[in-house]
Formats: C-alpha cells, structure tokens, sequence
C-alpha cells in the first residue's frame, strides 16, 4: 500500500525544480511546494522572485520557512518509495523507460494503450488495485507508444479500414471512412498472420531449396575441380608417354641408322684399302714400264718385257657399289600424319554436358563439325528397326533395314508393350547417347517423318504423346514429295531446300544438336535442333500410305 500511496501522491512531493523527492519542503503563497536549497539557489540566480511552476511574481522575496506536515508526510513515505519492486531494474540501453519514474529510471515491464504509457512494477500496481484502471488495455512494454496515436486526433489507432488499407482511430472511424469497411485490429491482425504463414512458408521453402541448390552447385563445383584435375593429370601422362615414345623411337632409329653407317663406312674402309693397295702395285708397274721402255738394249729389252709386259689381273672390289644417301620416305610420311593429327588435335572444341538431374557436368575433346560426307561417314552407326515397337500396318524387311506401309500389309505381330498400337511408327533397337552418330536413309516420294525419341515416348492411343516431334520427348523432319518441314513440341517450320530422297541425319548426343541434311553430291543443311538431350535417343520413323523408308548400308566404298 505504501507504492500506492506514493504513486498517488507523486506529484505532491516531487520538486519541481530538481524532480526528486522534497528535502526541507518549503510553501509559497501561490500553495506550490520546493526544496529549500532548490528554491533559494532558483531566487539567487533570477533578476525577479517568481514560482517556477506557476510564474506567480512576488513583489519582495518571500521569508522561507520549512513546512512541517509536508516534511513529516515526506518522511513517512519516502522510505517505501526508494524500496523498488524485487523485480524491478534501472532501464539500460535498448530497454524501455517507466514514465512515471524521476530522476533514474526503472525499465518498463508494461505498456497501458490506455494511457499511453509505460510502467514499472511499483508504478504498474495501481493498474491491479484501483478499479477504474483494472479495464485498461496492457501490453508489453512499446517504446514508440507515440506511433498508436492518431496524428490528427490524437486518439489510440483501434480500427483497421479495408478500403484504404490503413489504422484508424474512433474519430477518424466516425468522420472521415464513414461507409468504409472496418474491423477490429486485432481481427485484421489474425487475417493478415494467415497470410504472412503462407508467405513465410514459402519463403521457408525456397530458402530450403535453394540451399539445397548451393550445395548441390557446390558439390558439383568441387566434382568439376577434381574432374578437370584427373583430366589435366591423364592428358599430362599421355602426351609425357607420348614424348618418352618419341624419344625412345628416335633413339632406335638413330642408332639403326649409326649402325648401318658403321656397317657402310666398313666396307668403305675395305673398299679404299684394297683400291690404295691396288693403286700403289699399279704405280710400281707404271714405272717398271717405263724404265723399260726406256731401254735402249735390245737384247736386255727382250729378255725382261717377259715379266714385265704381262697385265695384272683386276680385282673384285672394282666392281663394289657404296650406299651414299640414307633416307625414309614411309617414315617421313608417317610422321607427317602424326604431326597432322596432333595439330587436328589441337583445334577440337571442349563440349560440355549434364548426364542427368543435378550431377556435375561432363566435358570432352571433340573434332570440329563435320563438313563433307567423308568426315560425316568416320561417326557412322549402323542401326536395325525394333519390330516390337512396330505398329501392325507396317512391314519390315531387308534384315528389319527397311519399312514399308500400303492397304494390303497386315502383319501378324504379337502383343508387345513397346508397339505403336495408333500412330503408324517404328524405333531403332540401338539408343543412342554421349557419342556422335550419323545415318542416312532413301525415302520413296510419300509422306515420311525421320526422328529421334526418348524411351518414353507413349505408344498407346491416337494424342500428341505418341507422334514423333508433337511432344517433348521427340524431335523430327517431315519429308513429303521434296518438301521439307521440322517439328517439335506442338511447333512446325516449313524448310526450303534442294529436293533429296536421301536423308543424312547426325547426332552429337554430348552438344544437344540433331542436325538433318540432304546428301547428293553435296551436304545440305536441312534443320539443326539444339537442345541438352538428358537420356538415350531411340532413331525412328511415322509413314503414310504407300511410305518406305531404307536404312542405308554404308560400305567401306561409301567412305
């Protein structure tokens, strides 16, 4: 009781001047009450004797004297009210103030919207005790009370208006959003926490997505890192064996040719030995013949031409021949393929591509993009027509090479998951992935589609997921008496080319591209797909009445 009393009386012993608790109370004649040194030191320091809470002017400074009761009524209460509650702090930084605390402040632990201000425990009791505050509206402790007014009317905002999308207070309620639509703040509050659910749950689950996403990037990062290392460290090892190789070969070679030198220069060496030996006994039978000839006696002339005038035989070494070149045209054009290939090598191109769902991407060394038949031919694949995908109307034959439709082919095929049983197609057996591919088929002059599909194209009923190029599973070009066009997905693009019943068709699986040309004497580009292909694709084929479409069996001529 005694918080109470001293809350109630706050005001009554509380100095004006100093907003602490009354010391030595004094009384002035206007009835306001001071601390005497507060009030003297006041006087001392202004021109004019004033009540500095009234402004009341005295015409001679009042005599101060200490007012009795109010000092014993001081002393009586002021013990209780410098006990604080148990509970109670002195407000911090960040904490709220209680606004009815002087001097040092305790933190609020309750704010009144109904008072607009903030409470400390001791400050807070009346609140519980006095019947009139008991319906006052409490919360935790707010800071920024100022923001639950009213700017124009200074009232507590209360209401929410829909029309407008704003807090209103009674009076704005009444005035100014008269007809607009309103309800309680609390019950726009409940709305609006359903709605921030929803969006926090989402937010909630693209955070947790996109997290999952980072690491799943990081991961493949760090895989990519040690892909790239494996790859530099597997190219350093073959083109390091590569030069050991080379060098090693060069090293034979050179001593194959240093001992073929030895071997030649040898049989020089006999061959010179033998002609300076053969040179020297020639030289001393020149001279014997001249001497002779010289001689004037003719009978010491006729007696010595016997032993000197017979010709020595000649020798077989005369008749030697000396290697005098050494070359290698075969090994100089082997090497030069070599050096060709390296430098083919050089100028490939990296592709880049993801196996499936989030794995760390693949990269490969590839030649350039295939410009002639030849350099097409060097990825060709031969394939052979599944006959259980075929649809009953179509006939295969040729070793499954070819398919044929007309109105008098019924094939009794069996029953088989994989069979068209509506559009009139056929795949491949061979699927198709991470590699290039090419293959070239004659078309009659009918209706035909040439395409590729994933496994999981649909073979049941007559509807868009079943037929080549309609969907997104399937990619494919339509050929029809000369005439071209490209489908995909539900779209369609007529093409201007030269008219061709062969069709070469080329797959670089790793780069998403499926290109179609026409195959004469020349490549012509007919439609190019680019893409990122995910699964095995599965080449085939839709006819119309009187349609054939052949295989092409390419030969080693054909290259």
């Amino acid at each position: 009781m005694a918080e109470a009393k001293l809350f109630g009386l706050q005001n009554e012993i509380t100095c004006f001047i100093c907003q602490e608790t009354l010391s030595d109370p004094v009384s002035i004649l206007c009835g306001h009450s001071f601390c005497l040194k507060c009030l003297n030191d006041y006087w001392d320091q202004s021109h004019e004797c004033s009540c500095p809470e009234c402004r009341r002017t005295f015409t001679t400074r009042p005599e101060l004297h200490r007012n009795t009761v109010l000092n014993e009524l001081v002393k009586k209460i002021k013990k209780p009210r410098l006990s604080p509650h148990p509970s109670q702090n002195y407000a911090g930084p960040g904490d709220v103030e209680c606004d009815t605390c002087t001097g040092m402040k305790f933190k609020a632990v309750k704010s009144c919207l109904t008072c607009m201000a903030s409470y400390c425990p001791t400050h807070l009791q009346p609140h519980f005790e006095i019947a009139a505050w008991k319906d006052h509206k409490l919360t935790d402790p707010d800071g920024n009370l100022k923001v639950e007014l009213c700017v124009k009317h200074q009232k507590r905002l209360e209401i929410f208006c829909k029309n407008e999308e704003t807090c209103i207070c009674m009076m704005c309620a009444l005035t100014e959003h008269e007809g607009h639509k309103k309800v309680e703040l609390e019950m726009e509050k409940a709305e609006k926490q359903k709605e921030l659910e929803v969006t926090w749950s989402e937010i909630r689950r693209r955070l947790e997505e996109r997290e999952k996403t980072l690491k799943e990037t990081k991961k493949a990062e760090e895989q990519m890192k040690i892909s790239v290392e494996n790859e530099l460290e597997e190219n350093e090892k073959s083109f390091t064996d590569l030069i050991c190789s080379i060098g090693k070969t060069q090293k034979k070679l050179t001593e194959k040719i240093r001992e073929q030198e030895k071997t030649e220069m040898e049989k020089i060496e006999g061959v010179r030995e033998e002609l300076e030996k053969e040179i020297e006994e020639l030289k001393g039978k020149d001279a014997e013949l001249r001497e002779l000839s010289e001689t004037k006696d003719n009978n010491c002339f006729l007696q010595t031409f016997p032993s000197h005038g017979v010709l020595p035989a000649e020798g077989d070494s005369l008749s030697f021949t000396v290697t005098e070149n050494f070359s290698s045209e075969v090994l100089k054009k082997k090497l030069s393929c070599v050096k060709k290939s390296l430098e083919k090598i050089s100028q490939w191109a990296i592709v880049t591509w993801t196996p499936s769902g989030r794995e760390a991407s693949v990269f490969t060394l590839q030649p350039p993009e295939p410009r002639s038949r030849d350099e097409f031919l060097q990825y060709f694949c031969p394939l052979t027509l599944d006959i259980n995908t075929a649809h009953r109307d179509l006939h295969l034959s040729e070793g499954n090479k070819k398919v044929t439709h007309d109105d008098w082919t019924v094939t009794d095929y069996p029953d088989h998951p994989d069979r068209f049983d509506w559009s009139l197609q056929v795949l491949c057996r061979e699927g198709l992935t991470g590699t290039r591919c090419y293959w070239e088929v004659e078309c009659n002059e009918c209706w035909v589609d040439i395409g590729v599909a994933y496994k999981g194209l649909s073979r049941k009923g007559w509807n868009f997921e079943c037929m080549l190029g309609y969907n997104d599973k399937s990619w494919c070009l339509h050929y029809s008496q000369g005439h071209y066009s490209e489908y995909h997905t539900d779209r369609k693009m007529e093409i201007s080319a030269p008219r061709s019943s062969r069709i070469g068709v080329y797959l670089d699986w790793p780069a998403g591209s499926l290109s179609f040309y026409s195959v004469s004497h020349t490549m012509t580009l007919l439609h190019r797909f680019s893409t990122t292909f995910t699964e095995p694709l599965y080449p085939g084929f839709s006819l119309n009445f009187n349609s054939s479409v052949t295989i092409c069996h390419l030969t080693p001529c054909d290259h």
